[in-house]
């Protein structure tokens, strides 16, 4: 990695700011998946929530190769073709951006201005890392595997190629793929072509894309994307946490229609069936509330779609003409359960605050 020596400024705004130009030119480029779009399994590519930090490569498939190498007995390297004629798997996995929900954050961090979508689910299909990690022969000695991708910048002033670590316990996953498709079609662009990494429970941030490198490392890694970024942290000096799995949630498709600009919800009176999904990379989610203007009760929760995908969840209200607020939380088997306010860090990650949607319910015409 090669530092830049520039300043940087630091990602706190005081709460009252409007956005910045960076970060509306960082809206422009990532997107969030529409929330009505809780209403379907899975998640099509083109409404996936997408992060690119840098820019997408471009890749040519037949020359591309994968290089599996550092402390291992027998470093490999593998052609587009040799890891589609492996073992193959199709896992339904959520992925969500770790950011999600930082522009609720006040004072809000500087950075992609997420609201609730940086969210999907989609049918990965690969081939596992763990074989091809056993037959590369791991040092025993290893502490953590680098996967690299093939997206260069600067970020921090530190110009690097996007990369992040999985310790070799949670690399040896046997859910952990080498992904080539998404939704049975190949990875479009945006989304890792021709292969990228999908590490099942944790943040998108751990799921590197245009994947051309495979490390292992006998020291912790300390990339830029590893010890600078992607850390719960209580100020800018604060070496913090690193951010993993991805805290329990649960959203609702916004019912009703909204206001173009606004996006507020109108809704006829009468029986209204609210629903959405929820998920928690740490444990099966088992419960869901729904609350009408403060007052909790529990929802109907769908059968588990696999190990890795969110759950569906339904509420029936019986919607009385004014003003409203809904809510909904979920909980999972551990015990953890949504916080009612943001919990504020400096870096803007793991949001996990309660969805609250205002919607106005008139009398049916």
């Amino acid at each position: 990695m090669k530092t830049v020596p520039r300043p940087q400024p630091g990602p706190a705004l005081p709460a009252e700011v409007p956005l910045t130009a960076e970060e509306l030119q960082l809206a422009s480029r990532n997107h969030a998946m529409p929330l009505e779009m809780l209403g379907r399994d899975r998640t099509p590519a083109g409404m996936h929530y997408l992060v690119v930090h840098f820019d997408v490569p471009a890749i040519d498939a037949g020359s591309w190769r994968l290089r599996i190498g550092g402390a291992v007995r027998r470093p490999l390297e593998l052609t587009l073709a040799e890891l589609q004629a492996r073992e193959q798997r199709t896992l339904a996995v959520t992925l969500e951006c770790a950011g999600n929900g930082r522009s609720l954050i006040h004072p809000r961090p500087i950075s992609q201005p997420w609201i609730h979508g940086g969210i999907g689910t989609a049918e990965w299909t690969g081939t596992p890392l763990a074989p091809l990690l056993a037959e590369a022969g791991v040092d025993p000695e290893a502490m953590d595997i680098v996967f690299t991708g093939a997206d260069h910048g600067l970020q921090g002033g530190v110009e690097h190629d996007y990369a992040r670590s999985l310790p070799v316990a949670e690399a040896m996953s046997p859910d952990v793929l080498l992904a080539y498709a998404m939704n049975g079609a190949p990875l479009p662009p945006q989304h890792g072509f021709p292969v990228r990494l999908v590490v099942p429970g944790w943040y998108g941030m751990a799921s590197v894309k245009w994947l051309t490198g495979i490390e292992a490392v006998t020291e912790p890694f300390e990339g830029f994307q590893q010890i600078g970024s992607y850390r719960y942290k209580r100020s800018e000096a604060d070496r913090g946490e690193p951010v993993t799995r991805m805290k329990v949630r649960a959203l609702m498709v916004p019912p009703g229609f909204p206001d173009f600009l606004t996006r507020h919800r109108v809704v006829e009176a009468g029986p209204v069936l609210l629903h959405g999904r929820a998920w928690s990379g740490r444990a099966p989610v088992q419960q869901v509330q729904v609350a009408v203007d403060g007052a909790w009760a529990d929802a109907e929760l769908d059968a588990a779609d696999g190990e890795f995908a969110w759950r569906g969840w339904s509420f029936h209200w019986q919607a009385t003409p004014g003003e409203h607020e809904l809510m909904c939380r979920a909980m999972d088997a551990l015990g953890q359960v949504q916080p009612l306010e943001p919990e504020w860090n400096y870096l803007g990650m793991g949001n996990n605050a309660v969805q609250k949607v205002a919607v106005t319910v008139r009398t049916p015409r």
